[in-house]
């Protein structure tokens, strides 16, 4: 009997080192992982449904005077999103082990990685930093929307029980990656 694939959810806000932090991982690993990010399924949004209320749609506002980008997502999002959960099932279901990177915006979507993955070896890991952090980060990647994080802060991690969480503002993306993979005996 093969072991069961071993499944890697590390879910965090925009710009906080999850696509480097699963790099670093898939690199230290003792068995190889696959990389699943979320932008790759974004990615295959055809571009008119960027900005458009049945896709996904990025909405300027004022927090204190600072920028935000609220997320508003559609019907066709939706669709995609929760296929890109069905696609890392059926990829673990081929005996692949993965690292998920994912912004859950909502709880039920971490319980659904657990429904959808329960008979493999699953964990959700958050990956936090602090607000001025994230949003220096946002900045210096010139390919984010200012006001991403801000609005992100409160949402990403509300009411998620994680299985390990790390502060990616006390270490880099391979010290990371050495507390997951030694944490789950990777």
């Amino acid at each position: 009997m093969e072991p069961r694939s071993q499944v890697i959810v590390l879910n965090g806000i925009g710009s906080v080192g999850k696509s480097s932090t699963a790099k670093a991982l898939q690199a230290i690993t003792s068995k190889s992982f696959l990389h699943v990010a979320m932008d790759t399924f974004l990615d295959m949004l055809p571009d008119k449904m960027l900005a458009h209320p049945d896709g996904l749609m990025f909405e300027a506002a004022q927090d204190g005077g600072k920028p935000i980008i609220a997320i508003r997502t559609g019907p066709i999002l939706e669709r995609a999103m929760c296929g890109m959960r069905h696609a890392v099932t059926a990829r673990a279901e081929q005996g692949n082990n993965l690292i998920v990177d994912e912004v859950m915006i909502e709880a039920r979507i971490a319980q659904e990685y657990r429904i959808l993955l329960r008979s493999f070896d699953l964990h959700l890991v958050g990956l936090f930093a602090p607000l001025d952090v994230l949003e220096a980060r946002e900045r210096a990647r010139g390919n984010r929307e200012i006001g991403l994080a801000r609005w992100q802060y409160g949402r990403v991690h509300r009411d998620i029980a994680y299985d390990f969480e790390v502060n990616t503002a006390a270490a880099t993306p391979m010290e990371c990656a050495r507390l997951i993979r030694d944490r789950f005996r990777l």
